[in-house]
């Protein structure tokens, strides 16, 4: 068992802590402006989408997509451990009913399977052999128009031959290692590996793959490994000259343990320190767009609100009173303001009587008393 003993804090803390803190600020500062950046376009793209009078674009669009054949999709069953004699099925998912549906291996595009007057998925089936292992996609036609669609996306069928020897493996520097540590896994095949695949127990797809060196050796390497990294680990290889999805078995297996060590005393303090401050320097610079925003967005109604007024040609609105103003001949000036002789009721009114109430102009006298 490797003990991992907890180290001082370095000379240089205070200084990357600072570093830390100055960085948290600017992030802050960032993810605000571009949120803000962000809003401001899509309000003005609002604004000027309402003064579009003209959607005859949109209606080209959804046209073309209606004409299109939707694209099937495909899946394997099973999709991991195949051996040689296994039977597979590849399912050919169908949006809609089809007269022809047709599956496809890309390496031998002229040996094609095909099956007909079918709805919802067409099945596939496979007892596999060597010339098996590879990429396939399915396509489909439309039983009235005839259109043929796009092919699904691909599926690869590995198919493991267990005649060939499976490959080595080693780890380094050890099954047992403390969090942060960069662990690197060789595997080896000497004769027949082409492509090796590093895959981890519990894990349907492999982790990584690699080419091998002159020697028939190839490295994997893993970076600041954590406790998530902690499993076993086992090797294979495509098989070099023959069909290229055909694989060996897999090989022995390693174990890694990532044991978590701990960190200095005022590592966690620090750090919510950071978060604080960076909460708040995200909090101020919102404080200062949030205003900003809510102006451009009421300035940006209102014009479209004019807008909307001109197209329609919405009549200006009459003033409750008309005031008269008559140029002053000597030191008494008098205003006219137009009165609507209405004395107050408490009755519900009725309809307007012809003829209209008078209009009665008062004589108002601004100068002083003579």
């Amino acid at each position: 068992m490797l003990e991992v003993t907890p180290t001082p804090a370095p000379p240089g803390a205070e200084e990357q802590s600072r570093a830390n803190l100055v960085m948290a600020l600017v992030r802050g500062f960032v993810a605000a402006l571009v949120f803000g950046l962000g809003v401001f376009f899509v309000i003005d793209a609002l604004s000027l989408w309402i003064q579009r009078d003209d959607n005859c674009g949109w209606w080209l669009v959804a046209a073309s997509r209606a004409q299109q054949v939707p694209r099937p999709s495909l899946s394997l069953h099973p999709s991991q451990r195949v051996s040689l004699g296994d039977t597979v099925t590849l399912c050919c998912h169908l949006p809609q009913l089809a007269s022809r549906i047709q599956l496809c291996q890309d390496q031998h595009l002229t040996s094609c399977m095909d099956k007909y007057e079918m709805q919802d998925v067409a099945d596939f089936y496979i007892t596999t052999k060597r010339e098996h292992a590879g990429t396939y996609r399915c396509q489909y036609q439309v039983q009235k128009s005839l259109k043929t669609s796009e092919k699904s996306d691909p599926v690869e069928l590995v198919v493991t031959d267990l005649s060939f020897p499976p490959p080595g493996i080693s780890l380094s520097p050890g099954g047992h290692v403390g969090t942060g540590t960069n662990i690197t896994i060789r595997c080896w095949n000497k004769d027949y590996g082409a492509t090796f695949l590093l895959h981890k127990d519990r894990c349907s797809a492999a982790l990584q793959c690699q080419h091998p060196d002159e020697g028939g050796m190839a490295t994997f390497t893993l970076f600041q490994v954590t406790p998530t990294d902690n499993g076993t680990y086992r090797c294979s290889y495509l098989i070099k000259g023959y069909f290229p999805l055909l694989s060996s078995p897999l090989g022995d297996n390693v174990t890694l343990e990532v044991t978590p060590t701990s960190a200095h005393p005022g590592a966690a303090v620090e750090s919510h320190r950071n978060m604080v401050v960076a909460v708040a320097g995200g909090c101020a610079v919102a404080f200062v767009f949030i205003p900003l925003l809510i102006i451009f967005f009421l300035l940006t109604t209102r014009r479209c609100q004019r807008l909307r007024d001109k197209r329609h040609g919405a009549p200006p609105r009459r003033p409750e009173a008309v005031q008269l103003q008559v140029p002053c001949s000597d030191s008494d000036c008098l205003t006219y303001v137009e009165l609507q002789a209405k004395p107050p009721t408490t009755r519900c009114p009725g309809p307007p009587a012809d003829p209209q109430p008078p209009t009665i102009y008062a004589d108002v006298r601004t100068g002083g008393p003579h």
